[in-house]
């Protein structure tokens, strides 16, 4: 019954995944690249249709093609390998831990499989005003994906500071 539920928490991962790839598909379905498809709260949130070609921040997107694919693709499954390697071998992790490594999980696949199978780029399509904090008047635009990477990279950077591993003896928390 134990090893059932430490597959409960993918199901957020392909949750993610599919939430992530329909909103994308919609997005390139409905709007022109580039545009700007409506606005809310004035100027501080757009629903655009932007294509990255690299990772975050568009960073690598000028890398030239066995080095882009190694970087892009090759390394990020890499990682996602690694996560779930790391996932299954570990006793330390506490079940807020293991939701939040499937939810990095489930946002990792889904933009890699837009550098995959999007040679456009990565679809991206919020947009938020940033006041120019940090030099930025609007942070870079970003999806469903991405966002869950990072909110799950925080709960777990958080869930690691104040959360307790299980006992190895007991497997209960301490």
């Amino acid at each position: 019954m134990k090893n059932r539920r430490l597959f409960w928490p993918f199901a957020l991962s392909m949750g993610i995944i599919i939430l992530d790839q329909l909103s994308k598909a919609l997005v390139a379905k409905l709007i022109n690249p580039g545009t700007i498809a409506w606005k809310a709260f004035g100027d501080f949130f757009w629903l655009v249709h932007q294509q990255n070609t690299g990772a975050a921040f568009s960073m690598g997107d000028s890398l030239a093609g066995p080095m882009r694919a190694f970087v892009l693709i090759i390394l990020p499954l890499g990682l996602m390998l690694a996560i779930v390697v790391f996932y299954f071998r570990t006793a330390d992790l506490h079940a807020i831990q293991r939701w939040a490594l499937a939810g990095i999980f489930g946002g990792g696949t889904g933009n890699i499989l837009d550098r995959i199978f999007r040679p456009e780029g990565v679809v991206d399509f919020l947009s938020f005003k940033f006041y120019g904090l940090f030099g930025l008047e609007r942070w870079p635009t970003f999806n469903v994906a991405d966002a869950t990477v990072v909110v799950c990279g925080l709960l777990l950077v958080i869930a690691g500071f104040f959360i307790q591993a299980p006992d190895k003896e007991t497997g209960q928390e301490a």
